[in-house]
This record gives C-alpha cells, sequence and structure tokens, in this order.
C-alpha cells in the first residue's frame, strides 16, 4: 500500500507539493523496492558525531547554562567519543545535577557534625529499619531528614557565584553511558603497565607506534611522518600479546575494540562481511579507537586458487577496510596471532599490517619480574621467608614457561598452601577459616607445583618460534 501511494505521488506532483521524510536506524532492514528512484531516491546518513560535530552539539547545549568564562569545551568534545546528541543533552543535565548537589554538600557539612551522635526519631517500621542500620547510614539519614527541614536558602552572592565546572561534567561521564557502547561499542580497559611484567623493549616500540602519534600529532606532522597503518603482535601463547593492547589502549585513554576472529564467521552468505564492516564503523565512530584483531589466523588464513568460501570473502573484506578507502583517521589496528606464517601475506604488506613485534617467551631476568607483577612484590599471595622468587625464576624447570604458565604455576602452590591448611585447620572441618594471617605459601607448595604445571610450549614449537623471530629480525 505504501509504495501504492507514493507511486501515485509522482503523478500529482505538478498539482501538489508533497514531501514525504522517512527515519530509520536500520536501514539494510527496509524492503528494497523501497530504496529505489521514484520512491525514498534521497538517502542522508546521520552517524555518530565526531569530535568537532560534538564540539558544535556542546555549545548549542550549554548556551543556557551558567558555564566558567574559561570553561574549555574542546576537552570536554575530546572526552565524549561515541555520544549522540541525545547522550550529550543527558550528559548535561546530569552534571547540573552534580552542581546542584555540590552546593548541597556543603550546606551539608554543619549537619554532619550534628548527626554524629543522634539518629532521627521514628517510630513503628521506620524506627526498627533504623535499628538495622550501621552508624554511618544513620548519619547519613540524619543528615538528609535535617536537609529537608531546612529552610535556608542560597544567598545572593552563592547564586551569582553558582556555575558548572569541568569537574561536574566529568563526574556526570561515570554516570552517562553512550549508546553506541550499550550496542558492544568501545570502552577503554582497566590494564596498566603495572599489569604487564617485562617485555620492555615491546613497551617501547608500541609507545612509539600508537602512544606517539595520539600523544604528540604535530611533532609527527612537522617531521613528515604518519602512523603505522597496523601493529601484529606474534608469538607463542600465553605471553601477554592481549594483555599488551590492554595496556597501550590504557595508557593512551583511547576506546578499545577487541574483536575474537572467529566469532565475526557466519555460515550464512553475507553476514561476515558485514560484521567486518561493522567493526570498521564502530572503529569510526568511536575514533580515537584501538581495533583489536585476537587470533587473527582464524580470520585471515593463506588463501590459494581452489578457494571461494566464506573465509576467502572476510580477507578480502578486512583487505579493504584496512585499505582505508574510506579514511580511518586515529584509528589504530593491532592484531595477535601464534601462526603468523599462515596469514594471507596480503594482511602483512606495508599499509596494513606492516609493523610485526616479536612477543617471546621471557628469559630468566624477565621471569623474575613477571613473578614479581603476580605476586604484587610477594605480597599477594604471602610468601614464607624460605620463598625466593628469584631462585623460582632462574630454575631450569620454568625454561619454556610463558607469563600465563608462571600465573598458573603461583596459583597452583596457593591452592597447595590452602589444601594444607584445611587439612590442618580444625581436623578437616569445612567451616569457614577465621583468620588468615598465618597462611603462607612456602618452598615446599612451588615444589608440589611444579610437579603438576607443565610448559604450555614444547620444546619443537620453541624452535619453530625461534625461526619465527630471527626471520622477523631480519
Amino acid at each position: 500500500q505504501l509504495l501504492t501511494c507514493m507511486d501515485d505521488l509522482n503523478s500529482l506532483t505538478m498539482t501538489t507539493q508533497i514531501l514525504v521524510i522517512g527515519a530509520t536506524n536500520r536501514p539494510d532492514s527496509l524492503d528494497p523496492a523501497l530504496r529505489r528512484a521514484g520512491r525514498f531516491d534521497r538517502e542522508i546518513c546521520l552517524g555518530i558525531p565526531d569530535e568537532a560535530a560534538r564540539l558544535r552539539i556542546l555549545r548549542t547545549l550549554c548556551r543556557k547554562l551558567v558555564l566558567p568564562e574559561d570553561f574549555d569545551y574542546q576537552q570536554l568534545a575530546r572526552l565524549t567519543p561515541g555520544y549522540v546528541g541525545a547522550d550529550l543533552m543527558a550528559l548535561c543535565r546530569e552534571a547540573a545535577m552534580a552542581a546542584v548537589n555540590r552546593v548541597l554538600l556543603k550546606a551539608r557539612e554543619p549537619l554532619q557534625e550534628q548527626a554524629q551522635n543522634c539518629t532521627p526519631g521514628l517510630t513503628g517500621s521506620g524506627e526498627q529499619m533504623v535499628a538495622d542500620m550501621n552508624h554511618h547510614q544513620q548519619g547519613e539519614l540524619w543528615t538528609l531528614v535535617n536537609l529537608l527541614k531546612t529552610t535556608e536558602t542560597l544567598s545572593e552572592p552563592e547564586l551569582v557565584s553558582l556555575s558548572i565546572l569541568m569537574s561536574d561534567f566529568q563526574e556526570a561521564l561515570t554516570h552517562v553511558q553512550p549508546s553506541a557502547k550499550r550496542e558492544g561499542f568501545a570502552t577503554i580497559p582497566d590494564v596498566t603497565w603495572e599489569n604487564v611484567g617485562a617485555l620492555q623493549e615491546i613497551r617501547e616500540e608500541l609507545t612509539m607506534a600508537i602512544l606517539g602519534p595520539v600523544r604528540s600529532p604535530q611533532h609527527f606532522k612537522a617531521l613528515g611522518l604518519t602512523a603505522p597503518s597496523g601493529v601484529l603482535l606474534a608469538g607463542p601463547p600465553g605471553c601477554g600479546k592481549t594483555l599488551l593492547a590492554k595496556a597501550v589502549a590504557n595508557e593512551s585513554g583511547l576506546n578499545f575494540i577487541s574483536v575474537k576472529g572467529p566469532e565475526l564467521l557466519n555460515m550464512y552468505v553475507g553476514e561476515s562481511e558485514r560484521a567486518v564492516r561493522q567493526v570498521f564503523q564502530r572503529g569510526r565512530n568511536s575514533a580515537p579507537c584501538v581495533i583489536f584483531f585476537d587470533e587473527i589466523d582464524a580470520l585471515c588464513p593463506r588463501r590459494s586458487g581452489h578457494d571461494s568460501g566464506a573465509s576467502v570473502r572476510v580477507v578480502n573484506q578486512l583487505l579493504t577496510e584496512m585499505d582505508g578507502l574510506e579514511g580511518r583517521q586515529q584509528v589504530f589496528i593491532m592484531a595477535a596471532t601464534n601462526r603468523p606464517d599462515i596469514i594471507d601475506p596480503a594482511v602483512l604488506r606495508p599499509g596494513r599490517l606492516d609493523k610485526t613485534l616479536y612477543v617471546g617467551l621471557p628469559g630468566p631476568a624477565d621471569r623474575l619480574s613477571i613473578l614479581l607483577t603476580i605476586t604484587k612484590g610477594g605480597s599477594k599471595p604471602r610468601l614464607e621467608p624460605d620463598v625466593s622468587l628469584e631462585d623460582i625464576a632462574f630454575d631450569e624447570r620454568c625454561n619454556c614457561f610463558s607469563g600465563a604458565d608462571l600465573t598458573a604455576l603461583v596459583r597452583e602452590a596457593s591452592v597447595n598452601t590452602l589444601r594444607a591448611y584445611l587439612k590442618t585447620s580444625h581436623n578437616g572441618a569445612t567451616h569457614p577459616i577465621g583468620s588468615t594471617a598465618d597462611v603462607r605459601v612456602g618452598k615446599q607448595n612451588f615444589e608440589e607445583a611444579f610437579k603438576k604445571i607443565r610448559p604450555s610450549v614444547s620444546k619443537k614449537d620453541q624452535l619453530m618460534y625461534e625461526q619465527l623471530r630471527e626471520s622477523l629480525s631480519r
């Protein structure tokens, strides 16, 4: 019926002036007949605003708000990647509420002093509810009741000086989540360099490849340098490749989209390619952003002349997106694999994943650094005096251990400690332990753990990875 009515409008254009406007957030779900010429023949895409657009939106939304004269709109626009107009409106509203709460907190200070040794006079069920609260909650309730009872208003000078500060917007950012993030969008990971043991050389390379262009773009531009199109982290499993990618994104304040290679593959024709396009579109919408492809060898296997399946179409789509035909400024690509030899060579050429970094098995000194990071310097779990992390790191039994293996070793030693403690406490009773101050991991617990934990990389695989490292260093 809609198609028929729209076709009838074409015959009435000479006598009537009617314009049909439609809106949707799922254009691919529309009947193709609606999108042909003569019907909805003009399509305007309203994407997620970039930093410049967010700056203009914020200036418009804040026209009626009281802000300091030196308020930095540019910084606020930089802090809101992925926010659309409705999100920014909610952010301004939340910031205004934060400013009101900040003013009320000043009014609460004298009331809190009165609440230290008092509780509100309530009766019945209210009295029982107060009795169930702890002292801090009772004080908060007393302060709130007094605040509601007070009739004092802000003075004229206080009202004149009242304004919404940048700190109020920063507080509001923790409460207002952008619509894009609710759809599985990018987030800033909580992994820092402190969570990464060793790998100092790799850190420096990543700092220059990703952190440098973000922090000092003017220096790169002055020297005529461009950021690497992509970085591939290759090496044995469990050596911290994913951890490195998260730490880089956190250190630079970039959004982070993590993609597992196999999860993009779909049995239906065209669905895998659409998933790849969506990932890159999300990255562009939340720029600056790091798109991290884990296990990229599953996504980009080496093509041959006889292949014509879904994997070939996915590789072709990924190559098209990496070439940046639509431009991907401030979108950095990182990938990780433990089988770089089976990745299609076209993915590794300059302009795509043009920088390959080898993340190998740690040496004795690196193992010590990793153990110190895992155990928080020997404080968690607590260690007996006879335990030397240096001796464990330099032990020959750790020669092929990765970071994940060392984590498993410490965990197994801790489990052995707990098992022994439970056996000796209360004659094997299973009721909760009262004090854990005397639970410490000893040398014998690590010896027992060594009997169970084996390196995840065999000698044969280690030789293969050594050859890979030599080929990358040429």
